[in-house]
């Protein structure tokens, strides 16, 4: 943050490290990984919060291990407590801050997690679990991290990043105004996404509307066709095959590019990361792509394909199949008719395999479509569907595009909030330097060995000995019981 920026009366730049009574106590990183190791982790016991279980302003309460007491008891630098904060050093991205929940009185968190007790006195801990999720701080995490292939922040640097503080009574009204307008975003945001689900209801009502002929009246009624309609297979409509198998030491020929199965998305083709390899001449015809062809994942997502579109030479590897229709039939119509199978599981009783998956040249000749008579009534079909889906496409395009703006208004208004403009500012409240006086204060009592005032610095040591007395009373009780 820019010291020489401008900021209101009352308010003051100040590090994170400011914020705590004791920084090497007050804000402390998880243990190393080969003091917490996951063999050690129980089905009960105190809980251990991981990186997944932190988002902005969210904890994610799900996946949840923990360990024994008595090794809690070994990690209790590394501990929280109910109302602290938790912020991931690692990740992309990171700086990602939010409160742990009131159910979890007690627990450790690891290596690639930090835990950030600030003292109460100074700062309202939601103001600041705002500002450290805002462009203010996230853009000094960015900065810090730059060029790294592993994003990870150690505890010296996070204690001197910068940040604006209000007032005390200012940050609560600054909080409540945030939520506020949230709330509002919240609602719209939600009303967004239930659209964009009922686009996807909509593309599906479509296919199924397309394929009973509802869409050029001629429909499939109760298992039977009308007039001229067939039930054909594709392996008696098209000629297809696996692709080539990649094996360095015995592949000859010259070096082309070939599809992979992460090459291949539904209806389009990701050519980020080809690579290469050695197919001799009379393997063109083969496992050469033309346009037109349909190429189909064999693995991964079984079905899942395109249709190759250009005339740039193009090859398949194993786990492809490459599809070529006969004349009569549009390859259009077929990707559509997969698509549709894949979206109501009817696609999933060809597949081969229990736990992983696999469409095999076999079952893929089983597959079988409800065709119309001509070609021309396919393609009418084709044109029916991509017609309406073309309106979803455009919808679909509002409807991200207004979920990145709202997006950019989330972060608009807390940037109106920590340069002091969301909120008008109070004269008569104490400044922000007053705040800063009093943890001082508190930092001096410690020096001198008394207590310090934050409650949950105060009472961690005295939550933890109330849990072990409980358990210690669990015990006994069972003892006695027995």
């Amino acid at each position: 943050m820019n010291e020489n920026k401008e900021i209101p009366t009352g308010w003051a730049v100040v590090k994170l490290g400011d914020l705590v009574v004791d920084p090497k106590r007050d804000l402390v990183d998880g243990p190393f990984g080969s003091n917490l190791k996951a063999g050690e982790y129980t089905d009960s016991g105190v809980p251990v919060f991981k990186i997944q279980n932190i988002k902005e302003n969210q904890f994610l309460d799900k996946n949840i291990n923990y360990i024994t007491e008595e090794k809690a008891k070994s990690l209790l630098r590394h501990s929280f407590v109910s109302g602290d904060l938790i912020i991931t050093k690692l990740g992309d991205p990171l700086g990602l801050c939010c409160k742990v929940p009131e159910k979890y009185k007690y627990g450790i968190i690891v290596a690639d997690l930090m835990r950030l007790r600030p003292n109460n006195l100074a700062v309202y801990d939601q103001f600041l679990i705002y500002a450290i999720n805002s462009k203010v701080v996230q853009d000094q995490f960015k900065a810090i991290t730059k060029g790294t292939t592993r994003p990870r922040v150690n505890l010296t640097i996070v204690r001197d990043i910068e940040l604006p503080l209000p007032p005390l009574p200012e940050q609560r009204r600054i909080v409540a105004k945030i939520e506020e307008l949230f709330s509002r975003l919240d609602k719209g945001i939600e009303s967004l996404k239930t659209a964009r689900q009922q686009l996807k209801i909509y593309r599906q009502a479509v296919l199924k509307w397309a394929f009973e002929g509802k869409l050029t009246n001629k429909s499939v009624k109760e298992g039977e066709l009308q007039k001229g309609w067939k039930w054909l297979k594709l392996g008696d409509i098209s000629e297809m095959c696996l692709g080539k198998m990649l094996d360095k030491t015995k592949n000859k020929g010259d070096f082309q590019p070939y599809l992979r199965n992460i090459s291949v998305r539904w209806g389009i083709f990701d050519l980020s990361y080809l690579e290469k390899m050695r197919f001799e001449e009379f393997e063109n015809e083969r496992y050469g792509l033309k346009k037109g062809d349909l190429v189909v994942c064999e693995g991964g997502e079984p079905g899942r394909c395109a249709i190759w579109k250009s005339n740039e030479p193009m090859y398949i590897q194993k786990a492809l199949h490459r599809v070529r229709m006969n004349n009569g039939y549009d390859t259009t119509y077929i990707f559509y008719f997969i698509f549709y199978s894949a979206l109501n599981g009817h696609l999933e009783k060809y597949f081969t395999g229990t736990t992983i998956k696999h469409l095999t040249g076999k079952e893929l000749k089983k597959v079988t479509f409800a065709i119309p008579p001509t070609l021309e009534e396919q393609q009418d079909i084709v044109a029916e569907i991509e017609s309406r889906l073309s309106v979803c496409d455009n919808i679909e395009e509002t409807i991200e595009q207004s979920l990145r703006q709202a997006e950019s208004l989330r972060q608009s208004i807390l940037k109106k909030a920590f340069e002091g403009k969301l909120v008008p500012q109070d004269p008569s409240d104490e400044p922000a330097s007053k705040l800063l006086e009093r943890i001082k204060m508190e930092r001096d009592k410690i020096a001198a060995g008394q207590p310090p005032v934050n409650r949950r610095s105060r009472n961690i040591s005295k939550g933890i000995a109330s849990k072990e007395r409980y358990v210690n009373r669990k015990k006994e009780y069972e003892q006695r019981s027995q």
